[in-house]
């Protein structure tokens, strides 16, 4: 007798190839310029274009650190000529991270500075997640030594923008974390909103009835067959992953290879029994209808 995959399995397979669908990836071998394309959706982050700067501190008594992070997604940070050149990161960096530590009646003392992401290295890589609304940006820079062991450590940005259309005035991003590797900031824009999105446009809302143009019912095709090829890979998945867990768990050969074939045989049966069914209720109410006449 030849056993088949647990139902459950079965089902979270195909909600894990669904969930992947909305999830999008694209790497971009182009200068990052702020304007990205990921699928069908387009984001514009000029608007987050120029310097912004975030803090975070650190109580660690008789002593505070202070991590400083000023960046500029869409251009190089500018050099300050009163600060020393090594208290800053060098040119090309577009996110840069700067370690401090104060103590009461002394002076800040700059203990690190680390070029986050840099214009060189960047090799920006981008995602968008639909619920909720949010862009993903991973932006690379140079090796930083480990302040344990002395060896190069990669550097990144890992940031979220997360689509608020209501979001007017530009508020600085959101420290989240450093873990000596990877800076994690979080970002409330409305630049997080894709202006492609099921006829949306930048600011992330509908178009009125007078904007709709011929283009958008392709739209809308392209994204049911989109949905259907989806749908026709997950019955695929569903099939190949039970026939290879038969035939590897039970040596299934020919027809036993099929998952869950006894209900397979009986779906024809099925159908057959909905059909005659439809057909006897059609011609129950002929019937009736013509209750009311008599034969001559």
């Amino acid at each position: 007798m030849t056993r088949v995959l647990p139902l459950e399995f079965i089902l979270s397979t195909l909600l894990l190839l669904t969930q992947s669908s909305y999830f999008v990836l694209a790497d971009s071998n182009s200068p990052f310029d702020c304007r990205l394309s990921v699928a069908n959706h387009k984001f514009d982050l000029t608007k987050l274009a120029g310097e912004h700067v975030v803090n975070r501190t650190r109580e660690s008594p008789p002593t505070k650190f202070i991590d400083s992070v000023k960046l500029d997604l869409c251009a190089d940070l500018k050099l300050v000529d009163s600060v020393p050149k090594g208290d800053q990161c060098p040119s090309g960096t577009r996110v840069c991270l700067v370690q401090s530590n104060l103590k009461e009646n002394e002076n800040e003392r700059v203990t690190a500075v680390i070029p986050i992401s840099q214009t060189a290295k960047l090799n920006a890589t981008y995602s968008f997640n639909p619920t909720p609304k949010h862009l993903s940006l991973l932006l690379h820079g140079d090796d930083y030594p480990s302040p344990l062991t002395n060896g190069p450590i990669p550097q990144s940005l890992n940031l979220t923008i997360i689509c608020d259309p209501g979001v007017t005035d530009i508020q600085p991003p959101k420290f989240i974390a450093y873990d000596g590797s990877k800076l994690d900031l979080e970002w409330s824009a409305s630049a997080g909103c894709p202006f492609q999105d099921d006829g949306e446009n930048k600011d992330g809302e509908k178009p009125k009835d007078d904007d709709k143009s011929p283009g958008k019912d392709k739209d809308v095709g392209r994204g049911l067959g989109f949905y259907f090829v989806v749908l026709l890979l997950a019955f695929a998945a569903y099939f190949g992953i039970g026939a290879y867990y038969n035939y590897s768990t039970y040596g299934a050969r020919g027809y036993d290879l099929i998952p869950h074939r006894d209900f397979w045989k009986e779906v024809p049966y099925m159908l057959s029994d909905v059909v005659s069914h439809l057909c006897s209720g059609v011609r129950s109410r002929r019937a009736t209808s013509r209750g009311g006449y008599i034969s001559v």
